[in-house]
């Protein structure tokens, strides 16, 4: 979603055509699409002869008996939980991408810090930059980014940038023929007009790109949920509490160096060669990498038409073997009947589920259509909280107190189902610390929603969402 934040219900007249228009075309093309059965395969598909646990560290994929170890480690920080070994075996059988050893990764909360973290990085580049968002806007940071962008190019630094057509709607032309000119790769994904797609590429308008990917000379990688925009300017932690509508977006992102950072990399030139890109400079995109620290991490992505929706059960399969915590934080919450049925059974079996959503959205739609589940959640045990202040939008989980996942996916079905996705999983008691202590600050600037209260609303809010939730499928 891409405009600042706006009282439910009104949204700029550009947004509301923009929106309209995505809607038409997305359920003319996936209208009889939808998500894999997961949840009852689950534990078919991880009831035979585990495989040995493999994970790669900076001179290729280590020992079994010393991943092994690795993971035993890891189960022995916390409470006993069966997450970490189910979570891997499966993800190893049907993600692209290896879990990495020798990794360092840094929280960033909110825009600021985000923003500070990638100009110091973008700074120090020596050979290439690699970037790659959903929203580029032209405004006083867009303009930050642009010019930094132009003045590495100008040094002689390998810039590409993939931005996403719809996203960045309203960013004039001349903002990313200005890059160009300066020497920068600039490559639209998808574009709304069909005259701008590649030779040898279809017309795939209802497939976005909503990836948040920065790879600063193969060594250093940015993933998340923000994107370049100033509706981030200044500290949700401070200005929350004001009450005005215009407040600074609240949002997740993370820094990771090491061995891991060559998996984004992959992720940014396949998503080029998909795009019918043009041939990029030879660069050393993938220099020999040391081990930064000692996390474990797996970058998960997810394309339409996939079949196993690798980010759909990544979330599945990491709610479903959940035995102690799930805290989960999405501005926008639309899940399917699995999605649903992992929650609340989670919450029935004594698990601790907590999840964060915004008090006001973007998207009266989605508001109200996530509104809708509130009911069968609460009856389930499940807390529901709505954050006060400017429009919440991180995509974050930290389960067990050992699994955290940052990324660009929302739990709806646009994102599982129709968008270009990526995910940083990270393993560790010391990161979901810090997950967790985050968590923690959001619910302080939360309203619970009670059961007792949340039946005395009104029926005019109980028919918006029941109307709403008639479009969950495309939403």
């Amino acid at each position: 979603m891409m405009h600042p934040i706006k009282r439910i219900g009104s949204v700029p007249p550009t947004r509301s055509i923009a929106s309209l228009f995505m809607f038409v075309l997305i359920a003319a093309f996936y209208g009889c699409a939808s998500l894999p059965n997961v949840q009852d395969k689950l534990s078919h598909e991880l009831s035979g002869d585990d495989e040995p646990t493999k994970i790669l560290g900076p001179k290729g994929e280590l020992p079994s008996k010393k991943s092994d170890a690795m993971i035993r480690r890891l189960e022995n920080q916390v409470d006993p939980t069966e997450l970490l070994e189910q979570q891997v075996q499966l993800m190893q059988s049907i993600s692209g991408s290896p879990l990495t050893a020798g990794n360092k990764a840094t929280l960033l909360i909110d825009g600021p810090a985000t923003y500070a973290a990638m100009f110091a990085a973008i700074e120090n580049a020596k050979d290439n930059i690699n970037f790659q968002t959903f929203i580029f806007e032209d405004d006083e940071i867009g303009k930050q980014f642009s010019d930094l962008l132009l003045r590495k190019s100008a040094g002689g630094v390998q810039v590409n940038l993939i931005y996403d057509s719809f996203g960045s709607l309203n960013t004039p032309a001349a903002f990313f023929q200005h890059l160009r000119e300066g020497g920068v790769n600039v490559l639209e994904f998808n574009p709304l007009a069909p005259g701008r797609v590649p030779a040898g590429k279809k017309w795939e308008v209802s497939n976005r790109d909503h990836r948040k990917i920065l790879v600063v000379d193969g060594a250093v990688a940015f993933t998340g949920g923000v994107n370049i925009s100033g509706v981030y300017s200044g500290s949700s932690a401070i200005l929350s509490r004001g009450g005005n509508h215009e407040e600074p977006w609240r949002d997740t992102h993370v820094r990771i160096e090491g061995p891991v950072t060559a998996e984004f990399q992959r992720f940014f030139l396949k998503t080029w060669e998909r795009q019918k890109g043009p041939p990029l400079p030879k660069r050393d995109y993938f220099p020999s990498l040391k081990q930064a620290g000692n996390t474990l991490v797996q970058v998960v992505g997810s394309l339409p038409g996939e079949k196993n929706r690798r980010i759909f059960t990544m979330y599945l399969s990491a709610i479903t073997h959940a035995q102690n915590s799930i805290y989960l934080t999405t501005p926008y919450f639309v899940p399917d009947e699995q999605m649903l049925r992992a929650l609340t059974e989670a919450a029935r079996r004594g698990v601790d589920v907590k999840i964060v959503l915004p008090s006001r959205s973007d998207s009266a739609l989605v508001y109200y259509a996530s509104r809708h589940h509130y009911r069968e959640l609460l009856q389930a045990g499940v807390q529901l909280f709505e954050r006060r202040g400017g429009m919440l939008h991180a995509k974050t989980a930290v389960i067990d107190n050992v699994w955290s996942t940052i990324g660009s996916n929302n739990l709806d079905t646009l994102s599982f189902l129709t968008n270009d996705e990526a995910n940083a999983v990270i393993l560790g008691k010391d990161f979901a610390d810090s997950m967790q202590a985050m968590f923690e600050r959001d619910l302080k600037e939360s309203d619970q929603i009670m059961p007792e209260g949340w039946e005395k609303r009104s029926v005019r809010d109980r028919f918006k969402e029941w109307g709403a939730s008639l479009f969950k499928h495309w939403l």
